[in-house]
């Protein structure tokens, strides 16, 4: 009998209930709310489902992101060998390859002016970068930190990872792809505040046809212009750049199928799980991540306003020839953004289609993102 009952209580002893605590139980709650958003809502599913159900693993079973040197028996948790694809910036990469193999940069190519919309829109980094410093962050943090102003979740984990910001690398990929999410909430209301009817209302012209050639040069003269001015960027802008060449040179349509498919959901399955897993009760409910995701919030609605800000100075100075309404595409949540202005656009004239006309400043948006972390890199002497 006793044998019994001590056998019933180890393996009490061993069931999650018995190390809740009311921090896990908060976060578990904030993982059931992200998974009804993404199931329920259908807000960026693809990250949502992984991020949010990694965070219900480590806060129901935190040994899943158990580190080799923190473990008894010299085998980290699962999770944390994923993690550490983060840390080392490979699954980042690899995302900005699979981005590259799935997009068309021919707005872009069309519109070059679109590049000083992608631009415009990085200011929100640098507004982050200051007001992190103002909320006594130090200047590396601050610059991880900033980068989620332009809505980019794979950079913010990268740069984060180089500038040895993992304490914090949790809160700053979860509140970047929480904003990237959110686009289609956040953006609306502002755009509609910066513009008048009469703008929204502005159709554009027909952008012009690229050349196959022009599409294959692009990736080829964008890598070297790029990284010979900043090095550092190589590892993002190459990997854009490579899968972009994958899709347009015709000739490795497996390459491309694998990179744009198989190998980016892989990916986002390792990154999202990992960096979901990330946010444990002790790593996640604090005063700074709290400043993180609001932080957050003011520098990617200064990216937004000064995107479409600048869209309207475009459009005084081509005489109305430019819907201020793309400017806001210039952050990096390809394609969600530029979809966000086209539905703002249709909504004040349903015959107004803006989507490609977005798509320029959005991936720009894209390159401009990895260009401002490769230029923090460059500054803090991180190679």
């Amino acid at each position: 009998m006793e044998y019994i009952t001590n056998t019933l209580e180890n393996l009490v002893q061993q069931t999650a209930f018995m190390n809740l605590t009311v921090g896990n139980l908060v976060m578990i709650a904030v993982a059931c709310v992200f998974l009804y958003l993404a199931v329920g809502k259908g807000f960026e599913p693809l990250l949502l489902v992984p991020i949010s159900f990694g965070m219900l693993l480590v806060n129901i079973y935190p040994d899943i992101m158990i580190s080799v040197e923190e473990s008894s028996n010299g085998v980290g948790g699962l999770l944390h060998y994923f993690y550490l694809l983060d840390e080392w910036a490979i699954l980042p990469s690899l995302i900005f390859l699979g981005v590259g193999a799935q997009t068309d940069f021919g707005p872009l190519i069309a519109n070059p002016k679109s590049f000083l919309l992608g631009a415009a829109a990085q200011f929100g980094i640098f507004a982050a970068y200051l007001g992190a410093m103002a909320m006594g962050f130090t200047d590396k943090a601050a610059a991880a930190i900033s980068i989620i102003g332009g809505a980019d979740g794979p950079t913010s984990i990268f740069l984060a990872g180089k500038l040895q910001q993992t304490a914090i690398m949790g809160p700053i990929a979860v509140a970047a792809y929480s904003y990237m999410s959110l686009v289609p909430i956040i953006q609306p209301p502002i755009m509609k505040l910066l513009t008048t009817e009469k703008e929204r209302k502005i159709k554009m012209e027909q952008l012009r046809p690229v050349s196959k050639l022009e599409k294959i040069l692009f990736p080829i003269i964008i890598t070297i212009v790029v990284c010979t001015i900043l090095p550092t960027t190589a590892p993002l802008v190459g990997m854009l750049m490579l899968g972009n060449l994958f899709k347009e040179s015709g000739v490795v349509r497996q390459l491309t199928e694998t990179a744009a498919n198989a190998l980016m959901y892989i990916v986002v399955i390792l990154l999202g799980t990992s960096v979901g897993a990330t946010t444990s009760a002790e790593a996640f409910l604090n005063w700074d991540t709290i400043k993180i995701v609001i932080l957050g919030l003011v520098a990617f609605a200064f990216g937004t306003a000064a995107g479409v800000l600048f869209g309207k100075l475009m459009c005084f100075a081509t005489g109305g020839k430019v819907n201020p309404l793309i400017g806001s595409a210039g952050v990096s949540a390809v394609p969600m953004a530029a979809r966000v202005s086209q539905k703002v656009g249709a909504e004040a004239d349903p015959t107004n289609f803006l989507l490609m006309h977005a798509m320029g400043p959005n991936v720009a948006g894209v390159i401009g993102t990895a260009v401002a972390a490769g230029t923090f890199m460059a500054i803090f002497g991180v190679k």
